[in-house]
């Protein structure tokens, strides 16, 4: 799989651009802030449906316009597929599959599969648990695209059973007798535990197969320089065998019913894989707290050259992308990260110093200016 063409129309700082990529390695260089992670972002839009950078649309749409339109011709096993995405912030983005309207934008979901490693990855390690969820999740939807639509159904679910919960809340804090109306909570827990479980089982399943992947992908990196694990860690407790869904959902409801009181006082559902994390060591201690920088950055890497691999043992070729990262790696982790990558069916590299990535990499490359893009 590659991206032949990317065309952007008011996305970012670009009013309209577009550049032709090749398979193999493509390296876009220019200063900070001239708009090379842009062009990457708007592919990671296509795959993702999300920015690596932003949590709302707005900021994607340039200044002034009122849309953003991303464009790109993905070629995958000899055919060429034609996707389209209009950002229109406060309202449902639209898609073109082929030139033809998409029903919904997530239909365009597994048109392009695409790995993205950014600075912002360094979260991964150091943030909060929603980061690795996001993770797990965006893996789970690029390996099997339906989960897309478990993944919006659980968070939709989770969103009216909160409404809920803090009108109840609310209702007790003002002096209600009754503390609000909770007759629905019982549906609502059982959407929840259906939803729940079939998004818990497919994370499950894939830490499952990701693990050996993440220990493979730090030793290679690090070069052997401490051993990288992943563990999942439910806020339920799991039965066994743990990925079978009727279990699951028997452990969330029975959750839920433990757990009742608690989340009327509190006014949010502290029960469901929106709560759960992924643990991650070196050696047996924690990563987050005990990791130095170097060791972080190169744990954040090893996830997604884990999910990268992943996807290839499934049998896909996604599109590897590496936003700015050579930059911080020293020469010894620079060239064994090349010998990792330089496979990629195509591999977007950006870099404000060509000088930094190794010769192996440099395939065709891009100057990137203010709001151009030329090939050189």
């Amino acid at each position: 799989m590659y991206v032949r063409r990317l065309e952007l129309v008011d996305f970012r700082s670009y009013e309209q651009v577009g550049v032709d990529l090749e398979p193999g390695p493509n390296v876009l260089i220019g200063a900070n802030g001239v708009g090379k992670t842009n062009l990457v972002e708007a592919l990671g839009y296509v795959a993702t449906l999300d920015s690596h950078r932003v949590a709302t649309d707005a900021p994607l749409v340039r200044m002034g316009a009122t849309s953003a339109v991303i464009r790109c011709a993905v070629v995958h096993d000899g055919r060429e597929l034609l996707v389209e995405l209009e950002i229109v912030p406060g309202k449902a983005n639209r898609a073109r599959l082929g030139r033809s309207p998409a029903r919904r934008a997530r239909d365009v979901l597994g048109a392009l599969r695409l790995v993205l490693f950014a600075p912002e990855d360094l979260e991964l390690v150091r943030g909060d648990p929603a980061e690795r969820r996001r993770y797990l999740d965006d893996l789970l939807v690029l390996r099997q695209p339906r989960y897309a639509g478990v993944r919006a159904d659980y968070e939709r679910v989770v969103k009216q059973r909160n409404a809920l919960l803090r009108t109840a809340y609310l209702a007790r804090k003002t002096g209600g007798t009754r503390g609000g109306d909770l007759s629905t909570l019982a549906v609502w827990d059982a959407h929840l535990a259906q939803h729940g479980a079939e998004l818990l089982a497919g994370r499950l399943e894939l830490v499952a197969a990701l693990t050996p992947h993440v220990a493979k992908a730090y030793d290679a990196v690090a070069a052997g320089r401490g051993a990288a694990g992943i563990a999942y860690r439910p806020s339920v407790e799991l039965p066994d065998p743990t990925v079978d869904r009727a279990a699951l959902a028997e452990a969330l409801t029975a959750a839920l019913a433990e757990q009742r009181s608690a989340e009327i006082e509190r006014g949010t559902t502290l029960v469901g894989p929106h709560r759960d994390d992924l643990s991650l060591t070196l050696g047996p201690l924690p990563a987050k707290g005990y990791a130095s920088h170097g060791e972080s950055w190169s744990y954040a890497l090893a996830l997604r050259l884990a999910g990268y691999d992943l996807l290839r043992t499934d049998g896909i070729e996604p599109v590897l992308v590496l936003d700015d990262v050579f930059a911080e790696l020293d020469a010894g982790r620079r060239e064994r990260l090349a010998a990792l990558v330089g496979g990629a069916s195509q591999l977007l590299v950006t870099c404000a110093v060509d000088d930094d990535v190794p010769a192996a990499l440099r395939g065709t490359r891009y100057a990137v200016g203010e709001g151009t893009v030329r090939r050189v």
